[in-house]
C-alpha cells in the first residue's frame, strides 16, 4: 500500500545489548541473525528515475533473507490495492505494465495482491503474461474468506487469475478463518503449491492478535503496518518476528493517512542527503527498511513515476538511530 492510496487508508487504522527500535528493543544476536546473511546481497547504490521514469539506472536494490529458507528477497516491492483494480481497460493496463517493468528493472519481485482487491489479481497475471516475466515475480496473494472448502476455492481461483502454477507466498488476509486456512497452507506448500505461507492485518488494533499467531505457530512471513508516524510494531511484533525467525512485509509504509502529503510540499532537510534520499517518499522507506526486521516494504501505486521513485529507496546508506529520532521530529511523529 502507498501514496495512491492514503486518502483511502487514512480513516482505517553473552551480550545481549538491544538496539533503539522502541521499548521491546531487538536483540544483538537477532539482529545478527537477521542482517548476516543480506550482507553479501548488498548493492552499489539506489536506482534513480528520470523525469518521466522511462528510463533508469538498473543497479540492483538491496536484498534481505527470508529467514525460513534463506532466500533473497529485494526490498521494495508492489502492492495493487486500488491501483491495480483496473479492469479490462488497455491504457490502464498498459500504465501497470510500465510499472512493474520499473520495479524489475530495479531488481525488485515482490508484488503483493488479494481476492479482496478487485481484479487486480487478473490484471497481475494477464500483464505478466504479456511481458514475458512470470520467472521476476515474487508472487504474494491472499485467501480471504471463511471455510476450508471456500478457501480451497478462492485460492485456486487466485491461481488462475494470476495464471501461476505455484504462488510464492500465500498469506491469510486480515487473520479471517486463520486456524482453518492455516491447516490448508501447511498441506499446500508440503504439496509445492505455495512455497512460502504468512498471515497478514492493516491495523494496530490487530496487533495483539498477529502477536499470539506468531508466538503460537510457524510462519514464513508476516504482514502488518509500519511507518514513520505509526511505529506500534517496534514495540512487540519487529522484535518478535526477528525472534522467530519470520519475514516482515510491510505495509502502508507512508503512514496510512495523510504524512506523506503533509510532508511532501516541504524542502528536504539536509539530513535526506545523508541517506541518498531524493524525496521524501524515499526517506520514508527508508526510515522503514532501516529496522533490520523488516524484510521488504510493498507500497502501493499504478504509476511508473512513483515506482521509479521508490526503487530508488531500496540500497543503502539508511538512517541510523540518532537520524531516525531527527526524522520522527521532523515530521512531528
Amino acid at each position: 500500500m502507498g501514496r495512491d492510496m492514503d486518502r483511502d487508508l487514512g480513516r482505517n487504522r553473552g551480550e545481549e545489548r538491544r538496539l533503539s527500535f522502541g521499548p521491546g528493543g531487538l536483540t544483538r544476536a537477532a539482529f545478527l541473525r537477521l542482517s548476516g546473511g543480506a550482507a553479501a546481497a548488498l548493492a552499489a547504490g539506489p536506482a534513480m528515475a528520470t523525469a518521466g521514469a522511462a528510463t533508469m539506472d538498473t543497479r540492483t536494490m538491496d536484498k534481505r533473507p527470508i529467514p525460513s529458507t534463506g532466500e533473497l528477497l529485494p526490498v521494495i516491492g508492489c502492492g495493487t490495492w486500488r491501483t491495480f483494480d483496473v479492469g479490462d481497460s488497455a491504457e490502464e493496463r498498459a500504465q501497470r505494465a510500465e510499472v512493474l517493468r520499473v520495479l524489475f528493472e530495479a531488481g525488485g519481485s515482490v508484488i503483493d495482491s488479494s481476492p479482496m482487491y478487485g481484479s487486480s489479481e487478473a490484471v497481475v497475471g494477464d500483464v505478466l503474461a504479456g511481458m514475458g516475466a512470470r520467472d521476476k515475480a515474487f508472487l504474494a496473494t491472499k485467501v480471504w474468506t471463511r471455510g476450508e472448502t471456500a478457501g480451497i476455492e478462492q485460492m485456486r481461483e487466485s491461481l488462475r487469475l494470476l495464471r501461476a502454477e505455484r504462488i510464492e507466498l500465500m498469506q491469510i488476509h486480515n487473520l479471517v478463518d486463520w486456524r482453518t486456512h492455516l491447516a490448508t497452507l501447511r498441506g499446500w506448500k508440503r504439496e509445492g503449491r505455495i512455497r512460502h505461507l504468512g498471515i497478514t492485518h492493516y491495523h494496530s488494533g490487530a496487533h495483539d492478535e498477529l502477536e499470539a499467531v506468531m508466538r503460537a505457530e510457524p510462519l514464513d512471513f508476516v504482514q502488518l503496518n509500519y511507518a514513520l508516524n505509526d511505529r506500534d510494531a517496534e514495540r512487540r511484533l519487529l522484535p518478535l518476528a526477528a525472534e522467530r525467525g519470520i519475514a516482515v512485509l510491510v505495509n502502508q509504509p507512508f503512514g496510512g493517512g495523510s504524512l506523506l502529503r503533509e510532508l511532501s510540499p516541504r524542502p528536504l532537510p539536509g539530513w535526506a542527503a545523508e541517506i541518498g534520499a531524493a524525496s521524501w517518499a524515499q526517506a520514508l522507506l527508508k526510515f522503514v527498511l532501516a529496522h533490520p526486521a523488516v524484510t521488504c516494504a510493498i507500497p502501493g501505486t499504478g504509476r511508473p513515476r512513483h515506482m521509479a521513485d521508490n526503487v530508488a529507496a531500496g540500497s543503502g546508506p539508511y538512517p541510523d538511530a540518532d537520524l531516525r529520532r531527527r526524522m520522527i521530529a521532523e515530521a512531528g511523529a
